[in-house]
């Protein structure tokens, strides 16, 4: 008994040590918990206080479900070639399905490759950007983040690009909900066309397009992570500024996509060794009309506004031919060169010091005049007899032989020239800083004088048939003047006007072989206003004379008794009536082209002569389809059921019905074109004959030659020139529309209908030819000398039995005017 009373302590204190230790453990256990639920309960505090704080305001998410973002508008030439771009930002939009998985994959490495996986928030980078944070801070380094693709979503989208906690915090929030509200194709879908890559690129598609020249399927791997490579600083890895950072920066994704399990570490380094090329668009992939593109933007800011224009991604296809859009470009700039050069040499564009040295920095610091292109400004070193030396700012030299220098006799006022050149100091000083062009079939280093035209002019080619204008050039230069003289410019036409009043007196019952008397002539205009005395262009006057005949020599006289017989109201009508005035002022002087119309205007008058008087309106777009492809504009709207959903099975072509309202009388229209064919066989249009091919038209020149012209047309194709000063001023002494702008017409048509077959005139129903003697207008007999084929309508007929009214067309009916010289002179 004793023994097991002395045994019960020791038992009892092993007992007492191992509760206190469960209880120190219980205690510390229960403390433990609590701490982390204290923790949890003040993390959630925190969390929803930051929430509350944070997620009130932000802007709502659910918006992004129907986010449309800017668009590039694009717009192409007929032949599918880029004219133009027009954007805020430049982007194209591409489904997320639409993207190869090269490119996904590149991105995702780069950006978040847990992508997939998170919750919007990918807590796992969180704390090793804050760890690596940490450590770059100590090291002065820059920080790293660990934004996801749903938190640059949310920023790009919704939020500033502010440096701060309270934006992160804001992002995060924001990203949870969009992951909650989107799928992650969806959002993966935004980011790749919102981000920023560089290159004035919105987008991976359009970053493909602009640094590569390629869709998004012609990506090459290296392509694709150097794309991958750019949202977080494009400028920072350039390629062609910083070439190395750029092949650095490409490097690290291809070795994240390895990490990621995308490509083999082969593939990685077999890209590695490739070099990052940019490509520019290939020039042949492109057309170059800035006149006609400004045209087309401005009608498509008008009609669908900045938004419109500029972010809704409209897809445009033009009227435009490239093809004779070059001739266009080309055979204006030459002809109004060619007037230039005709009236001499207007001195250097700037002097410098030459003796002084060091002429090659101050060559460089001279701005090159715009328009100069594809010119370039050299300075005269020294002179010899029969050539100059010049310098160039790359410190190359070379000559400008005598027989590029004969031309440039001293220009003086009036449009008059100086002393015929006989030395090269006649033309150049030493310092002298002139452009020149190279002529390489001269030798190396030979060199032509240049000058940039003072005078102006513009050219249109339009469709006869549907009024689709297929070139336009406005001007010498769109880089020196945007002005657009083909649409902008009021001019007078001259007497291009004249075939109006013409058409007007054979719809009036005219034909072209009546008779009009070519003489003297007064017009009271009035109380108070004096009388109007017009006069031919020769001073002289001819004496009775036929329509045919009138037209074809441009007689003024006759223009304006005919006129006066006709009627001004009638003419005015038809003039209305062809789109060339909205409701000029009845003027006697009308008859001779005295009220202002524009060139884009009076072609599209005359091309409603040549395709039968049917009216057109011009046209500079074919069709528009906006972002979603469906087509909002058509040029041609007829109906056409059968051109649709058409399977073909051998039926014949549907053929859409003509819907064109006739203005005139085809018959009409027909033989005022035949009188325009004998202004180019036998007329003041004889420069054009040279093309051997059926052309028609009408010079135009206004008094003291300050506008000159020529407009007219083959079966199918309606052609425009105009040639003056933009501040109206004579083009001098014996320049007419014949001299200055029937030439470029003639270059044109000769360029563009090489090759094609000489295609007559289309005859309508209800003409009759007959054979008559060309100077009385009578039916030619045996003894007829001049006969040519006049075009009569039925039931017309010449007169018979008449007598030459005169013997020679070069011996005026009145040697000496009896009426002095008044306001004619329109040729």
């Amino acid at each position: 008994m004793a023994e097991q009373a002395c045994a019960g302590p020791p038992q009892s204190l092993g007992n007492t040590g191992l509760g206190d230790t469960f209880e120190a453990m219980k205690k510390a256990i229960i403390y433990t918990f609590m701490s982390l639920f204290l923790l949890a309960v003040s993390a959630a505090g925190a969390g929803l206080f930051i929430f509350y704080k944070y997620g009130a305001d932000l802007p709502d998410y659910r918006q992004l479900a129907t986010y449309r973002p800017p668009i590039t508008t694009r717009v192409y030439a007929g032949d599918g070639r880029l004219l133009a771009e027009y954007a805020i930002e430049k982007r194209i939009f591409v489904p997320v399905s639409a993207f190869p998985k090269t490119v996904i994959d590149a991105f995702l490495a780069a950006e978040d490759k847990n992508f997939y996986e998170h919750i919007g928030v990918d807590f796992s980078s969180v704390f090793r950007a804050i760890y690596t944070n940490l450590n770059n801070w100590r090291k002065n380094r820059r920080l790293v983040g660990a934004s996801t693709i749903t938190q640059q979503v949310a920023k790009n989208f919704l939020l500033s690009n502010e440096l701060s906690y309270e934006r992160k915090i804001k992002e995060a929030i924001l990203a949870l909900r969009i992951e909650r509200a989107f799928s992650k194709d969806q959002i993966l879908e935004l980011y790749l066309n919102e981000i920023y890559l560089g290159f004035a690129s919105y987008g991976v598609p359009a970053a493909a397009l602009n640094y590569f020249d390629k869709s998004l399927d012609e990506l090459t791997l290296g392509e694709a992570a150097f794309l991958a490579a750019l949202p977080k600083a494009p400028n920072n890895y350039h390629p062609i500024n910083k070439p190395e950072a750029a092949r650095e920066r490409r490097d690290w994704v291809l070795d994240r996509m390895v990490a990621a399990g995308f490509i083999t570490k082969a593939d990685a380094r077999a890209t590695m060794m490739e070099s990052i090329t940019v490509r520019q668009r290939d020039e042949t992939e492109i057309v170059h009309a800035d006149y006609f593109a400004e045209e087309v933007r401005r009608w498509l800011y008008d009609r669908y506004g900045e938004d419109g224009l500029y972010q809704g991604g409209m897809l445009v296809r033009t009227t435009l031919d490239p093809r004779l859009q070059e001739i266009a470009d080309r055979i204006l700039r030459e002809g109004l060169i060619a007037y230039d050069r005709r009236h001499g040499w207007r001195g250097p564009i700037a002097r410098i010091d030459v003796a002084e040295g060091d002429w090659m920095s101050r060559l460089a610091t001279l701005p090159t005049p715009p328009g100069l292109a594809p010119w370039q400004l050299g300075v005269v070193l020294g002179l010899s007899e029969k050539e100059a030396g010049i310098g160039f700012v790359d410190g190359s030299v070379g000559i400008i032989p005598f027989e590029e220098l004969e031309w440039a006799r001293p220009w003086r006022n009036g449009q008059t020239l100086g002393p015929e050149v006989a030395t090269a100091s006649d033309v150049l000083s030493p310092g002298d800083v002139v452009p020149v062009e190279a002529i390489p079939e001269a030798g190396e280093g030979a060199f032509a004088l240049r000058q940039v035209p003072d005078i102006e002019g513009a050219l249109v080619a339009i469709d006869p048939h549907t009024g689709r204008v297929l070139a336009i050039s406005g001007g010498f230069s769109f880089d020196e003047s945007e002005f657009n003289r083909a649409t902008q410019a009021l001019r007078q036409p001259g007497s291009a006007f004249k075939p109006f009043v013409y058409l007007t007196a054979l719809e009036s019952g005219y034909t072209p072989a009546d008779i009009i008397l070519d003489g003297p002539l007064a017009i009271d205009l009035g109380a108070g206003l004096g009388k109007w005395k017009p006069e031919n262009y020769s001073q002289k006057f001819y004496g009775p004379s036929t329509l045919r005949m009138g037209l074809e020599k441009s007689r003024n006289l006759m223009t304006v008794r005919l006129s006066q017989q006709i009627g001004l109201e009638n003419i005015k009508e038809h003039a209305v009536r062809f789109g060339l005035y909205d409701n000029p002022p009845l003027i006697p002087a009308m008859a001779l082209g005295a009220n202002e119309t524009t060139l884009l205007k009076i072609t599209t008058g005359y091309a409603m002569l040549v395709n039968g008087g049917k009216r057109i309106t011009p046209e500079f777009i074919e069709r528009i389809q906006d972002r979603d492809g469906r087509t909002i504009y058509r040029r041609d709207d007829r109906p056409c059921p059968d051109c649709t959903n058409v399977k073909w099975v051998g039926q014949e072509r549907p053929v859409p019905p003509d819907t064109r309202e006739t203005i005139v009388d085809p018959r009409s229209a027909y033989q005022l074109v035949s009188l325009l064919e004998g202004v180019v066989l036998r007329g003041t249009g004889r420069r054009v004959r040279e093309v051997g091919k059926p052309l028609g038209g009408k010079t135009g020149t206004t008094n003291e030659s300050m506008d000159t012209w020529f407009i007219g047309f083959s079966p199918d194709l309606a052609l425009g020139v105009f040639v003056g000063f933009d501040q109206p001023k004579s083009l001098g002494k014996r320049e007419t529309g014949s001299s200055a702008a029937a030439p470029i017409f003639r270059d044109f048509m000769a360029a563009a209908l090489d090759g094609q077959a000489a295609v007559p005139f289309r005859v309508p129903p209800g003409i009759v030819f007959a054979r008559i003697d060309a100077k009385t207008g009578s039916a030619a007999g045996p003894a007829t000398e001049n006969v040519i084929l006049e075009a009569f309508k039925e039931g017309e007929s010449p007169r018979s039995g008449a007598t030459a009214l005169w013997t020679d067309e070069d011996t005026p009916y009145l040697v000496e005017p009896s009426i002095p010289s008044g306001t004619g002179g329109l040729y």
